[in-house]
């Protein structure tokens, strides 16, 4: 009987407008499947494509990951925007540490979820405690930045990691629309 391959999924969730877009993200060759299509049938306008492939390409990771997306609700452009948010989410998770992921494994697939983990904040280094018993400067602790870090500090300065919650205006009872009334009329 063949033996099952061990599969590792990164998941994230993205939301835009009205539309939901739950991401899996594994290792692989850069093929993106949203629900069930290929990228290029599923986004006909290149904006949006550009969109969702954005987190990859500034992580430069395009070629690496296969991405599998399940999203529903809202139109395509909202649509691309929950998914550029779950694939950075995703990505995130992926490059993360271990504190910071909770994993559950089925049948051979282990699902890992990205979580935001409770941390101490360590007190900044005051002037005083710059200078040594003997009055000599003690020189400013070296913070070493890994791979990872970087990673998500990319995809946070550039926007993809936080959720755009602008939505459409109800319309309101007596008006036309959101905020436009009835056209006055003379007679």
């Amino acid at each position: 009987m063949a033996e099952k391959k061990k599969v590792t999924y990164y998941l994230g969730t993205g939301r835009r407008k009205s539309s939901v877009a739950r991401v899996r993200v594994t290792e692989g060759k850069g093929q993106i499947l949203i629900n069930e299509r290929p990228l290029i049938d599923y986004f006909t306008e290149e904006k949006d494509r550009a969109a969702v492939l954005a987190p990859l390409l500034i992580t430069e990771q395009t070629t690496r990951v296969d991405v599998i997306v399940s999203v529903q609700g809202g139109g395509i452009t909202g649509q691309a925007g929950a998914v550029m948010q779950g694939l950075a989410r995703a990505v995130k998770t992926m490059f993360s540490p271990k504190i910071e992921q909770r994993s559950v494994t089925r049948n051979h697939v282990t699902m890992i979820k990205g979580f935001k983990a409770a941390t101490k904040e360590v007190p900044k280094p005051t002037a005083k405690s710059m200078v040594g018993p003997d009055g000599t400067p003690i020189p400013a602790p070296v913070v070493v930045e890994d791979a990872a870090s970087g990673m998500v500090k990319k995809l946070r300065e550039s926007g993809f990691l936080t959720r755009d919650s602008r939505m459409k205006e109800r319309k309101k009872y007596g008006l036309r629309g959101a905020r436009r009334g009835t056209q006055f009329s003379k007679r």
